[in-house]
Order: structure tokens, then sequence, then C-alpha cells
């Protein structure tokens, strides 16, 4: 299965069923949607999101108990980086959306996530990249 690596906070928000767009500067091409993929967590957190105006663009996009789940924990005690922490089905391409979610030149609509209770460590890339996972991992 392909994998996508995604800065903390953004992974866990996916994987939670918060965030339904992916944003990024390219798009999707020779993909049939949907398809699964993956949710790797970076190495490094979106440092932006860590600054008070980032917190402030959160909370007007989050419940009041998850914003309470992620502003009251110290972030490298809370999420995990390096890790496959989840999966999603990537939907469609899109170049607009209402959703608050939506920033990018292209979006990655997505749906049915999964966080794993156990993250797997491994090494991200950049784009899509290839993963093969034992089947006993993923239970």
């Amino acid at each position: 299965m392909l994998a996508l690596s995604i800065r903390q906070p953004w992974a866990w928000l996916i994987c939670k069923g918060f965030k339904n767009i992916e944003n990024r500067e390219w798009p999707i091409r020779g993909k049939k949607f949907p398809f699964r993929v993956y949710i790797h967590a970076g190495l490094t957190p979106d440092k932006e999101a860590l600054s008070q105006a980032g917190w402030l663009w959160l909370k007007q996009r989050l419940t009041a108990e998850a914003y309470r789940d992620i502003y009251g924990h110290i972030w490298r005690d809370f999420l995990t980086f390096g890790s496959i922490i989840g999966e999603v089905d990537i939907t469609g391409c899109v170049t607009e959306s209402k959703s608050p979610w939506f920033e990018g030149k292209y979006g990655f609509t997505l749906a049915y996530p999964v966080a794993y209770d156990n993250p797997i460590p491994m090494r991200g890339q950049l784009g899509f990249f290839k993963v093969e996972l034992p089947k006993e991992v993923l239970s």
C-alpha cells in the first residue's frame, strides 16, 4: 500500500477524523479514486501550527474536546513522530473546496480514517511511497 508523510499535528487530525483535506502543491495523477493510504507522521512538527496564530486557527476548526486534547498536552509527549499512525481513503483531488481545512493549490479529499493504537516506526519519504507491512503488525 502507499503511504503519505504528513507533519504533525495534521497527521493526527486526519487519522482522528477531524481534517478532511490534505493540502498539497501537486495533484494526484494516474490513480483511480478512492484509494487507501497509510498516514506517516513526519519527524518534525509544523512550526506554524505551534505558534499562537496557529493555535487560534486550529481552535476555529476543531471541537472543544479535540482542541483541549491537543492543546493540553506537550507535543513531543502526545503526538507520535516518525511513524505510520493510521490510514485513510483518498477520494479525490480538488482545486476548490468549502472545507475549512482547504488552503492548498490542491486538496486531497479524505474519508474513512483509522488511527492506530500502536504506531509503526518508519522513515518517511516525499510524495507517495510504497510500504509493505506484515498483517500481524496491523492487528
